[in-house]
């Protein structure tokens, strides 16, 4: 199974940018979309159907905000919108899929990049986030949680860590919230394989950074332990360009 997540900053404005197409040349089993920013009937359902794909959307209340998808070509046994945590749901940020006993998750984990008050919200988010993950790790142990997770782990992935040590998505908090999830049973897949920096999903849209290559890691497949033997691959996919973040791709046996 091959497993994409895109942050797609628009879904309407990636189509626009022939992420259709790229779509269909890349033809993954599953896609996890965040930032969709659209509400159902404005996603093209249809055309994700010609290709193969079953679409589950799960959209912010606020029009033109936040959002989540799956586009899958294998129809899943069980679907799930949201956390049940109406402060969170109502921005559309947790879907997820089960396939036999495995789930996959599309997850868009706040930023705290506009202000103190987000900042907050961002870090209650967090430990919430996590309290409900390990709830659902007893029941669902099989768990890809792919997404924009608005954090960068470690100084290797981000291109400047100290002067963006007071940045949103770098703060210590931040970084020792991720680091100690993944220490209760989650791998950080794309490190389970590739260990070079300069290895980057978002670069912002100011002063050329894409260009320079001049970016932050903050989209991730982490896959719980139970799922170590079936990791085969994780790479990031830096030349499709229909978003300030670029895709990260998965693949794994069974």
């Amino acid at each position: 199974m091959v497993i994409v997540t895109y942050n797609v900053n628009g879904i309407r404005a990636a189509v626009s940018k022939g992420f259709i197409d790229w779509l269909s040349e890349v033809n993954p089993d599953v896609v996890c979309l965040q930032e969709t920013k659209a509400q159902q009937d404005q996603i093209p359902i249809l055309e994700f159907k010609q290709l193969g794909y079953n679409s589950y959307i799960f959209s912010a209340e606020r029009k033109g905000y936040s959002g989540v998808a799956i586009l899958t070509k294998k129809q899943p046994d069980n679907v799930v919108y949201g956390m049940n945590i109406p402060a969170y749901d109502k921005e559309g940020r947790f879907i997820r899929v089960d396939y036999g006993d495995l789930s996959v998750v599309s997850v868009y984990h706040p930023s705290g990049s506009s202000g103190d008050e987000r900042q907050a919200f961002k870090m209650q988010w967090l430990n919430d986030f996590q309290d409900y993950v390990l709830e659902l790790k007893k029941s669902r142990p099989n768990l890809i949680l792919s997404g924009d997770y608005n954090i960068c782990h470690k100084p290797i992935d981000i291109h400047d860590p100290v002067r963006n040590a007071t940045s949103s998505g770098f703060l210590p908090e931040e970084r020792e919230w991720i680091d100690g999830f993944m220490k209760k049973g989650f791998i950080d897949t794309f490190r389970f394989f590739n260990t070079e920096s300069h290895q980057y999903t978002w670069w912002s849209y100011r002063a050329n950074a894409r260009e320079k290559n001049l970016g932050w890691r903050i989209d991730y497949h982490l896959a719980s332990m139970a799922l170590e033997p079936n990791l085969k691959r994780s790479v990031i996919l830096p030349s499709a360009k229909h978003s300030d973040h670029c895709p990260v791709l998965l693949e794994i046996t069974g």
